[in-house]
């Protein structure tokens, strides 16, 4: 693929720091849309010229966790991500696309480049954390940091049919565009209590679904918490440093208080893509509005650096190329 957008994630952050282990010299990123160069003997759906996603999780189809349900984890844990991690990423003119058939999705002529970038990865995750979150229709959804996965995971708790969105964060401008995808209530932890206020705003039950969407130990144990016996607690978080990761144990019914744990690593996949760009094309959601920063690829460098230090209120940063 000829790369024409990219996305910088925090994930690239935690993959040069060491956050899933030792990593050879490869080129970063790993969200990003283009138009297809070139293609091998057995592509058989794709041609020169196709203006293409490529989601950012790049499953080998045959293997064996894909076909026990599980693709992201084909090759052994997390081997799904590729990008960066086992081969060179999208942060390049050109980047190579294992299984093309199945990891690529061509874009609606009437969704652009630059909304279609964010389903590679944020879509796919954000909305991953309230599908695996078994919310009820009407349910509660507490979703912990505000970042592009968090915004993403309030849109899809509302698109889940949740009753309730709460949305955890103290930075105005997150706070802002939560309520844009449908938070009702936010609670800034850095003035209140989040585990009294969220009793008080669900009647001192606790929520059906709480979302982790920062990848940090004291916000996983406030997710247990907060969480009503028979609730869920869906990760999708990158915990990128520290050796564990604790449960409270009395909020937790000293294990035996029904309370579901479940975890997940972005589905990839044709037919993922596909039904994300559905959700743009028929504008069920519009992600553009949390590109903050935009640089040209020659300003890698200074477009990272923001990113990584999360520097002039950024949410996040598009590359043109």
């Amino acid at each position: 693929m000829r790369t024409t957008r990219a996305l910088i994630c925090t994930s690239d952050s935690h993959t040069v720091k060491g956050g899933i282990g030792p990593r050879e010299s490869l080129t970063l990123g790993h969200e990003a849309v283009g138009v297809v160069h070139a293609v091998g003997d057995e592509v058989r759906d794709f041609r020169p010229g196709d203006r293409v996603l490529a989601g950012a999780i790049t499953p080998d189809w045959g293997d064996r966790a894909t076909q026990n349900g599980f693709p992201s984890q084909s090759g052994g844990p997390l081997g799904g991500f590729k990008f960066a991690n086992s081969k060179d990423g999208v942060f390049a003119d050109y980047f190579h696309v294992n299984d093309a058939d199945a990891n690529l999705a061509k874009i609606p002529d009437t969704v652009s480049d630059e909304a279609a970038v964010y389903c590679a990865d944020m879509l796919s995750t954000g909305f991953m954390g309230a599908e695996k979150g078994m919310i009820p229709i009407g349910g509660t959804v507490a979703v912990l940091a505000l970042g592009p996965v968090g915004l993403m995971a309030v849109a899809g708790a509302r698109l889940c049919g949740a009753g309730l969105v709460i949305g955890v964060e103290s930075v105005p401008a997150r706070q802002k565009l939560a309520r844009s995808y449908g938070a009702d209530e936010i609670v800034d932890f850095t003035s209140e209590n989040v585990d009294e206020r969220i009793l008080e705003l669900t009647r001192c039950q606790g929520v059906d679904t709480a979302i982790e969407a920062l990848g940090a130990d004291p916000t996983f144990q406030t997710a247990v918490r907060i969480t009503k016996p028979g609730g869920t607690v869906s990760n999708i978080g990158y915990f990128g440093e520290g050796e564990f990761v604790r449960i409270p144990r009395l909020e937790w019914g000293v294990g035996m208080a029904d309370k579901t744990i479940a975890t997940g690593l972005c589905p990839g996949g044709r037919l993922r893509m596909e039904r994300l760009l559905r959700l743009l094309e028929t504008q069920r959601v519009d992600p553009s509005p949390m590109t903050t920063h935009e640089f040209s690829f020659d300003d890698m460098e200074r477009a990272f650096e923001v990113s990584d230090k999360k520097l002039e209120d950024v949410v996040k940063v598009l590359i043109t190329f």
